[in-house]
């Protein structure tokens, strides 16, 4: 099954004019029901997408845009504008080494990150910015909640094929002003205004310098074993007077949210970390992200994609003038692509 988002699910079944969003909300509730509670909210819709003959997904032989990528999906084609090419890093495995680089590229309608390793890199080696670049026979792999795009073996590119343009990329996220009380496992592109009322100690753990995943003791699954680096992560709970949530917030987040450039120094002594914690307290921030169903715990959580101090004269502004519009920060793909989140 393909990894839909709830909030995408719901906006293409109601496209069909098959049936109005309180109907579908309330079959939704009585599906979940009907399977004693043993079936999610996205498990339920896309039940009733197929009970009403809705089409979720493009076929995947048909050139698909950004948005209409989701992970799982196997064999896409699609078009893009490259935004940002990283550098190729170069990782052992074993007594063999290997390569990987990656790139950003999107459309009008988003951008996503599309990953190529060892003999694929060559591929790309003259590859800029500004090119447009199209795949075909690729596969979507779900990165830590980030889709991603892998060439896989029968994958294949064509950089500046004829008569392919993309005049405009929708670079970054349109993040809309919401509470609390009304935010909904799958949301994406969340802005909620809040106070920090609990804070947690942060949780430190090494990554693969190359694929950003767990390295326990130096070591790698995919690249064996590297000099890992340091991460870590740090929960928070925030209310605006509607409810509350726990939000996380990843090491660049992290690093924002405090003002500090790195915690490395609390990893041995988080008793020095009270004073900090009791710092943030009553503090008021403005945060963006999606939200999450954290199921172990049986919750909804905050994935932080940014965070900014609160300004009172901003959300005066904001109260005066009701229509202004969201914010859409520009730097959110490249932010997004430096950090691959690790949950």
């Amino acid at each position: 099954m393909f990894k839909v988002p709830l909030k995408d699910l719901k906006e293409k079944i109601i496209a069909s004019d098959k049936i109005n969003s309180e109907e579908l909300d309330e079959k939704i509730k009585a599906k979940i029901n009907e399977l004693s509670g043993l079936i999610s909210e996205e498990g339920a819709a896309h039940i009733i997408a197929n009970e009403l003959g809705v089409e979720l997904v493009s076929k995947t032989n048909e050139k698909l845009k950004v948005k209409e990528i989701y992970s799982g999906m196997r064999e896409i084609t699609t078009i893009g504008k490259v935004v940002r090419k990283f550098e190729t890093r170069e990782f052992a495995k074993g007594d063999s080494t290997g390569k990987v680089c990656s790139i950003i590229f999107g459309d009008e309608t988003g951008t996503i990150r599309v990953v190529f390793w060892n003999d694929q890199v060559n591929e790309i080696a003259d590859l800029k910015e500004q090119d447009i670049l199209k795949i075909e026979y690729a596969y979507v792999r779900d990165n830590r909640g980030q889709k991603e795009i892998h060439l896989g073996k029968n994958g294949t590119i064509e950089i500046n094929p004829q008569g392919e343009t993309i005049e405009n990329v929708r670079q970054g996220t349109t993040y809309e002003r919401t509470s609390i009380n009304t935010l909904q496992e799958g949301a994406e592109g969340a802005e909620i205004l809040a106070t920090v009322v609990q804070v947690f100690d942060p949780r430190f753990f090494s990554l693969c310098p190359q694929c950003n995943k767990r390295a326990n003791n130096n070591h790698c699954e995919a690249h064996g074993q590297v000099e890992a680096i340091l991460s870590y992560v740090l929960n928070a709970v925030l209310d605006d007077g509607t409810g509350n949530i726990r939000a996380v917030f990843w090491k660049n987040q992290t690093n924002h949210l405090l003002e500090k450039e790195d915690l490395s120094e609390y990893k041995e002594n988080l008793a020095a970390f009270e004073n900090i914690k009791t710092d943030l307290l009553g503090e008021q921030f403005k945060v963006m992200g999606r939200v999450k169903k954290n199921e172990m715990f049986d919750r909804l959580e905050f994935n932080v994609q940014m965070v900014e101090k609160a300004n009172p004269e901003e959300e005066l502004a904001k109260l005066n003038n009701p229509r202004s519009s969201p914010q859409t920060p520009e730097n959110t793909a490249e932010s997004t692509a430096a950090e691959t989140p690790v949950e």
